[in-house]
């Protein structure tokens, strides 16, 4: 299969699997916003790779179908690609969601786009081990905390998750509890400002057995000579089952818009078109506001 099919093939996957407006390698305009979504609503960019792993783990194309899904059904307008957003896919942009393998393998000119992007106050979502790759001290800029890649820093298992800020917007409606996933640990902190964790495990083996990790936090920065940005960043979803946890669910939606610097709740309701303007094949039909399918 050549490159050219290859491409087109995707792009037919993924549009298939979403029935939203994402394009798997060359993503739309930041100024159009397809018929039948919210006009007003936060422009999210899905940056996702290609799947690695065995079956039902690390699918990161299935979470780019189902979650430019999910999310317009929440009202955000979204964009999304198998590669690294270029500077044109940034314009308008309020938040990067990134589920991609060691995502920190990045040129110099993929860090100059991010960098920018940040820097004028872009929010930025990570997810399990995209913020893994070879210089862990450069991405904990942009996430507030980083993983080297090649170092033995996860552990499977069952996780007790410890919810640590109640009080926080984004996990308030999260109890205590048990997830089967991958926890991390062996992480570059940024300092000066470091994060705000908000839920942490105890690592359940290995060398690091009972170490209290943070497994997901949040990370408010300022670029200097830019505009104040924020991370939020989840460790988890090495299973995509994680995904649609009904805990974690409501939960990433409420970090996604917080990291966007929108109210924690803005993408919990489903967004319904006004009468007269739901275009498109997609429009309110059957699955409305489902959970997406998790991989089998």
């Amino acid at each position: 299969m050549t490159k050219r099919i290859l491409k087109v093939a995707i792009g037919g996957f993924i549009l298939a699997a979403t029935g939203a407006s994402v394009l798997a390698q060359d993503a739309m305009p930041g100024n159009l916003t397809p018929q039948g979504q919210n006009p007003k609503g936060l422009h999210v960019f899905i940056w996702a790779g290609l799947k690695s792993h065995g079956e039902g783990a690390h699918d990161y194309p299935q979470f780019l179908a189902d979650w430019s899904k999910l999310l317009t059904q929440h009202g955000a307008v979204v964009q999304g690609a198998l590669r690294a957003p270029s500077a044109a896919d940034l314009e308008g942009t309020d938040v990067v969601v990134l589920y991609k393998g060691d995502a920190g393998y990045l040129t110099d000119s993929e860090k100059s786009v991010l960098s920018a992007y940040v820097k004028r106050g872009g929010g930025f979502v990570s997810l399990h081990d995209s913020l893994c790759g070879p210089d862990p001290a450069w991405f904990a800029s942009i996430t507030g905390g980083a993983k080297k890649h090649g170092e033995t820093n996860f552990s499977q298992g069952e996780l007790h998750y410890t919810v640590v800020d109640k009080d926080n917007p984004i996990v308030k409606d999260m109890t205590d509890m048990t997830i089967a996933d991958e926890s991390f640990f062996s992480i570059t902190w940024a300092s000066n400002p470091g994060v705000h964790a908000l839920v942490t495990t105890v690592i359940p083996g290995g060398s690091h057995k009972d170490e209290v990790v943070p497994q997901m936090w949040t990370y408010e920065h300022t670029v200097p000579g830019g505009q104040p940005a924020r991370a939020f960043v989840w460790m988890q979803g090495h299973n995509y089952t994680s995904f649609s946890n009904p805990q974690i669910q409501p939960t990433l939606l409420r970090g996604i818009a917080w990291a966007a610097k929108k109210s924690a709740d803005e993408l919990i309701p489903l967004y319904v078109p006004p009468a007269g303007i739901r275009g498109g094949r997609g429009g309110s039909g059957r699955g409305r506001g489902a959970a997406p399918a998790a991989a089998q």
